[in-house]
């Protein structure tokens, strides 16, 4: 199975699938482990473009890439050595056949599948072949395994930035949307998550599915009323697109942050990182200070959460605190600051960072407060 991965999936330094992929501040992609070590061991260099690194370079966890190396394997059909691989030509035109059965449509998908995992060169010489335009259609079908077939298939061909930019100016977001809100099976609402997630690798297309009518809405619904694997890819996609700045107001408008609140209180450290974005703009904080419990719900994440978890409930307080007087207050009571002091001898280097820029963050915002309220003529030096 793993010989039919597409080689982006493997890290570059192990050469083996990633599990856990990380962005170096180079923009290339490693294994966790595998970067981890290349720089304890004191190198400050790209192993790939051999470009010098900052003295303690950022590990940005790679959320769309792990996604869908999640959901390839998952989706991927077992190799059937006995069957030949019909030319792609003869199986797009069947899927675009009126006249085609369900079941020639089927097995031309399950075939398109495999050879779109072949290589990125093959990839793209299928999708010039006019294949889009037929798996579109596919996936609009009432046959609820075609339209699971098709994403399937549509997760193959956006593995490709080219692919991505021709994906969205064929029409796949409209498809892919009506995928979210249809009344298909959850696992055909998770894989057109998984989708949107892998589109928006590419940043032209973060603004281009945030404009979107419904596609933020879609993915907010899909976190309010999914199952757990729906709620996860839902988060995943809605990160992807709120690393756009006016996608973040937009997920506020449609809701998100009550429905992110309770599922970060449920255990989903998934949504917690999409707070820590929303809560880079106003709209975000404003709604995260009026949720009942919210520094409890972060609290309770620094407290059983993941790594990561941790890591943006630290960066999601500082926001707030720095934002209202009154969360601030509610922190401190909550025990925050005596947390982020534990948190300074972590072996994660990004929590250790937030949690010292929560500490400096606070005692900022606490002289920021005073000041404002001595102009007020509110407090008596």
């Amino acid at each position: 199975m793993e010989a039919q991965f597409p080689e982006d999936f493997r890290c570059p330094i192990s050469l083996e699938i990633m599990s856990d992929p990380v962005i170096l501040c180079s923009g290339h992609t490693f294994e966790r482990a595998s970067i981890q070590r290349w720089l304890d061991a004191g190198h400050r260099t790209c192993p790939i473009t051999k470009l010098p690194l900052p003295e303690y370079p950022s590990l940005i966890p790679n959320h769309a890439l792990r996604s869908l190396i999640s959901n390839y394997a998952l989706v991927s059909p077992p190799k059937l050595h006995h069957q030949p691989l019909g030319e792609p030509q003869a199986l797009i035109t069947t899927l675009s056949s009126p006249s085609s059965t369900l079941d020639s449509k089927l097995d031309s998908v399950d075939q398109l599948i495999r050879l779109s995992k072949r290589d990125a060169a093959f990839r793209s010489k299928l999708t010039d072949s006019g294949v889009v335009t037929a798996v579109l259609r596919c996936v609009g079908s009432n046959d609820l395994i075609l339209q699971e077939k098709a994403l399937s298939l549509l997760i193959n061909l956006s593995l490709d930035d080219d692919n991505k930019l021709g994906l969205v100016a064929e029409g796949a977001i409209g498809q892919i949307v009506t995928a979210l809100l249809g009344g298909g099976s959850s696992n055909c609402r998770a894989l057109a998550a998984t989708v949107l997630t892998s589109l928006a690798v590419v940043d032209v297309n973060k603004a281009t599915i945030g404009a979107y009518p419904y596609a933020i809405w879609a993915l907010v619904s899909l976190l309010k009323d999914g199952k757990g694997r729906e709620k996860r890819e839902a988060a995943t996609a809605l990160y992807a697109i709120c690393l756009f700045p006016d996608n973040r107001r937009r997920a506020v408008q449609c809701g998100a942050v009550p429905i992110l609140m309770r599922i970060a209180d449920s255990g989903l450290d998934r949504s917690v990182e999409v707070l820590g974005l929303l809560g880079k703009c106003k709209e975000g904080r404003e709604e995260m200070v009026n949720f009942n419990g919210c520094v409890r719900v972060l609290v309770r994440v620094l407290k059983n959460g993941s790594s990561r978890g941790i890591q943006y409930a630290l960066l999601t307080l500082n926001s707030l605190c720095c934002y209202n007087e009154a969360t601030c207050l509610e922190a401190i009571k909550q025990g925050v600051l005596e947390i982020c002091i534990g948190l300074l001898d972590d072996d994660n280097e990004k929590i250790r960072r937030n949690a010292s820029n929560l500490i400096q963050g606070w005692f900022c915002a606490q002289w920021s407060f005073f000041f404002a309220d001595l102009l007020k003529g509110q407090v008596d030096i």
